[in-house]
């Protein structure tokens, strides 16, 4: 990237930080902000090259997914996670197989000559959730801070559980024999086992570190906040090193450091979120300037429709099967499942697949870039209408499930 174009991106920054507040009112998020500015540098000023920027991408995704699923896991107490264990097994350990299956079957249903493999990519890679892209919900301290919980634990760990799965059907359509996943899945296990044993470790390790540290005066303020950028990556790839699952060490590893931190480690964990929120606004840019035109010529109308498909039926119907009787109102219930936003982990799957696949991922990346292009309009301006919304009919006691616990 040329240093015109590095101008034009901090330029573009600074000017979100200081309208931001006033954006939001018209309902109009940083990702959908700094997509339309990666298509305006891409299509109109031609500041981003896409050939030369796919790998950049990439990087920022998983830093971002990082530092994103860390941070929103340092805010979850352990208590919390255990009352409402049983809504977790029900949209985790049923829900979210039955999107993946659901999300593979219309694929196949709509798109002739995908194959298998490739549609359970689709599947599965458009399967995780992206609390970030509903902002408003996540802060509205209207919304019961249980449903916020629940929305944020489900993103958290919905990628980290769906990543074998792409794993699979990416390998599966690499050498197009079906045994080749089977054999897949019980290192699949494995993955998210490494995972959860590393995130655990280095979330204690370094919680207690900091909070000794802190004690006795050797952390110096001004850079706790880094360390604990380093410690989350850390934990990241040491994962990723032990043929482990990264995303979910990421998510464990805030659950641990938050739980042992201490109170201190509140403020080094708003800097992780800051910074965080910096990288995913190059994020969305650079998806902007990259992934949408090349989304836009490959549209057709049954890409369109699936991914329509994909952010209701596929995701709602599901969400609604398995809460059912879990004492939640049939509002929450709803709620819950049109905030599932697709986000980084879907461009992540995505980018992956272009990696191993090359050309032959071209047709599930299309689907997938789509659909998140869609969720980023859909569920950024929906986001507050609806939460507040919601909030008004919660208030009038439409739904004291939604309370409990929280």
């Amino acid at each position: 990237m040329e240093a015109a174009a590095v101008s034009l991106v901090m330029v573009a920054i600074f000017c979100w930080g200081l309208t931001a507040n006033r954006l939001g009112r018209a309902d109009l998020s940083a990702p959908i902000v700094f997509v339309l500015v990666g298509v305006l540098f891409s299509e109109g000023v031609r500041a981003v090259e896409p050939e030369a920027t796919q790998e950049v991408v990439k990087l920022l995704a998983e830093v971002t997914l990082v530092w994103v699923l860390f941070a929103d896991a340092s805010r979850v107490g352990p208590r919390e996670v255990r009352a409402d264990l049983g809504l977790y097994v029900r949209l985790l350990g049923i829900g979210l197989p039955l999107t993946i299956a659901a999300g593979s079957v219309l694929a196949v249903l709509l798109f002739d000559g995908l194959g298998f493999w490739l549609a359970l990519l689709v599947g599965a890679a458009l399967a995780p959730t992206d609390a970030a892209l509903g902002a408003a919900v996540m802060a509205n301290p209207a919304v019961p801070e249980r449903i916020r919980r629940v929305l944020n634990v489900e993103s958290g760990l919905n990628d980290g559980i769906a990543t074998p799965v792409v794993t699979i059907a990416v390998a599966g359509a690499v050498t197009a024999e079906t045994f080749q996943g089977a054999l897949s899945l019980g290192g699949a296990l494995l993955d998210l086992a490494v995972g959860l044993g590393v995130g655990v470790l280095a979330g204690l390790a370094g919680g207690h570190s900091m909070r000794i540290a802190r004690h006795r005066g050797w952390a110096a303020e001004d850079f706790a906040g880094p360390a604990v950028l380093a410690l989350a990556l850390a934990a990241y790839a040491s994962t990723v090193a032990l043929g482990g699952n990264g995303f979910v060490s990421a998510f464990v590893a805030g659950l641990a450091f938050g739980h042992y931190a201490g109170r201190g480690g509140v403020k080094e964990v708003f800097y992780v979120e800051q910074t965080a929120g910096l990288v995913s606004l190059l994020t969305w840019l650079a998806f902007g300037a990259v992934a949408v035109p090349i989304v836009i010529d490959h549209a057709g109308w049954r890409v369109v429709a699936y991914a329509v498909l994909s952010l209701t039926v596929v995701r709602m119907l599901p969400v609604g099967l398995v809460l059912i009787r879990s004492g939640l109102s049939l509002p929450t219930i709803s709620f819950i499942g049109w905030f599932g936003p697709r986000g980084l982990a879907s461009i992540i799957f995505a980018l992956i697949a272009v990696e191993e696949l090359h050309d032959a991922a071209g047709p599930a990346v299309a689907v997938i870039g789509m659909t998140v292009l869609l969720s980023v309009f859909a569920h950024g301006l929906s986001a507050k209408p609806l939460a507040n919304r919601y909030a008004r009919q919660n208030g009038a006691g439409m739904d004291r499930g939604a309370r409990a616990g929280s």
